[in-house]
């Protein structure tokens, strides 16, 4: 697989990064509290359990596995692709199969009144190993900031807002410093190209958690949309190697 960079629009963050908000505040809501697009809060609850001799949670515990082998299996997939098209079109598609598979089981077994049912474990799965998938395929195959973990990109964008600043006041100040102005260039776009997957995070879960209340688990579909548009995307415009 080709290994060199190439330019990724900044719609493609974006679409990721609002499809994956509206899966997550529909576990969130639905699901008794769970976060799918990460698991650090499953890492914290399981603690968290054993000290307090807390009843046994089934969802946040099978989560950090799910995730995990959601990784492998999306980076194993991308490894037997070869190309770098083929790698993003069928992990993609290994995601809209696992959203419509959310949304299915979503609506099947809504409303939940047990973490612990069949139906609510399995619709949790899913939405974990659909993120899981995600996750590792805009790290493996995009190179770009994260469209699902966004404890780590807000501290990315406080040091490059920061670097951006430092280097904007000595800029001012030393008018023909080559070096400032550089940085200045460079951290303001890095600060470009990583605040729209926030604001799209940040937008799909206020329209998912609205969604949800008129439509349930049925707001999922404009999460398959996203994707499908990606996917798009990758047939028509990623490099074929």
């Amino acid at each position: 697989m080709n290994e060199q960079p190439f330019q990724v629009p900044k719609l493609v963050g974006a679409l990721l990064a609002f499809g994956a908000g509206i899966v997550d505040v529909c576990t969130y809501l639905g699901l008794f509290g769970l976060f799918v697009a990460q698991v650090t809060g499953s890492f914290i609850f399981v603690g968290a359990q054993v000290l307090k001799y807390a009843q046994f949670s089934t969802i946040h515990t099978l989560a950090l596995p799910v995730f995990f082998a959601a990784g492998f299996g999306t980076a194993f997939l991308s490894a037997l692709a070869g190309k770098l098209r083929t790698a993003l079109c069928w992990t993609l598609g290994v995601e809209m199969a696992l959203i419509a598979a959310f949304l299915v089981a979503g609506i099947a077994g809504w409303p939940f009144t047990r973490p612990d049912a069949p139906l609510a474990l399995t619709t949790s799965m899913l939405g974990i190993a659909a993120m899981g998938v995600q996750s590792a395929l805009v790290r493996l195959l995009l190179k770009e900031a994260s469209t699902n973990v966004m404890t780590s990109n807000t501290t990315v964008l406080a040091l490059d807002v920061a670097e951006w600043a430092g280097a904007a006041w000595r800029a001012r100040r030393r008018p023909h410093d080559d070096d400032a102005a550089t940085a200045r260039h460079q951290a303001g776009a890095r600060v470009a190209r990583l605040w729209p997957i926030l604001a799209a995070f940040f937008a799909g879960i206020l329209f998912g958690a609205l969604a949800f209340k008129v439509i349930a688990f049925w707001c999922a579909l404009i999460s398959l949309a996203m994707i499908g548009g990606v996917l798009i995307w990758a047939l028509r415009s990623a490099p074929p190697t």
